[in-house]
């Protein structure tokens, strides 16, 4: 059973089924079986509309840990040369935020998300940037504007977000992921993240 959010309180954000570019995202509902549907999000994602990025809608998934599908197979090098590997997520809750600099929400949620990492540090829990398009100097720059202290990983190779096929729509910037202590994905926010909401997802993993 998987059951859902929204930190703009608007039941019709609820999705059941996401299709982008021809990969089937299926997320299971209260009530309902998995089924095959396009939703807003994905139009967006296909028509486009010179954003550069496609803005998710806020909406939240938690997935129950019954239903949570195998432990996210991710590998990839952070902007300091560091390699990050599946074993590394065992025993910690790993907080993953899809990003790039030019992404108006994602300059909005950095210093929410410092936040965040500041006050869940000591639980160990981890925060990890994916940076999908800038170079070095650019991510750089953009965490000494916010402050962040977290690294990022540089995944214009996109080995990250292939890791997470059928969890992170291709180009849905911002989203971020909440993953459990067995490295399985407890939640996602497809867009800009409200603090209070995933202060409760991060919570709720820690507790588990």
């Amino acid at each position: 059973m998987t059951m859902d959010r929204t930190s703009n309180s608007k039941a019709t954000s609820r999705r059941s089924f996401l299709a982008v570019g021809g990969v089937a995202l299926s997320a299971l509902t209260m009530g309902l079986s998995a089924c095959a549907q396009e939703d807003a999000l994905a139009q967006q994602a296909k028509a486009g509309d010179n954003k550069n990025y496609v803005a998710g809608d806020g909406s939240v998934t938690e997935f129950a840990k019954a239903d949570r599908k195998s432990a996210v197979e991710l590998k990839g090098t952070l902007f300091d040369g560091t390699a990050v590997a599946p074993k590394d997520l065992i025993g910690k809750v790993t907080v993953l935020n899809f990003w790039f600099a030019a992404c108006a929400p994602c300059r909005v949620e950095a210093p929410l998300l410092e936040e965040l990492h500041q006050e869940f540090k000591s639980k160990g829990v981890q925060f990890y940037g994916v940076n999908l398009r800038d170079e070095k100097a650019t991510a750089d720059a953009f965490d000494q504007t916010f402050n962040l202290t977290y690294p990022s990983f540089n995944d214009k190779d996109g080995a990250v977000l292939l890791s997470v096929s059928g969890i992170v729509p291709p180009g849905a910037v911002p989203t971020t992921l909440v993953l459990d202590k067995e490295g399985k994905v407890a939640a996602r926010v497809l867009g800009e993240i409200e603090k209070s909401t995933l202060k409760a997802l991060i919570t709720t993993a820690v507790a588990e």
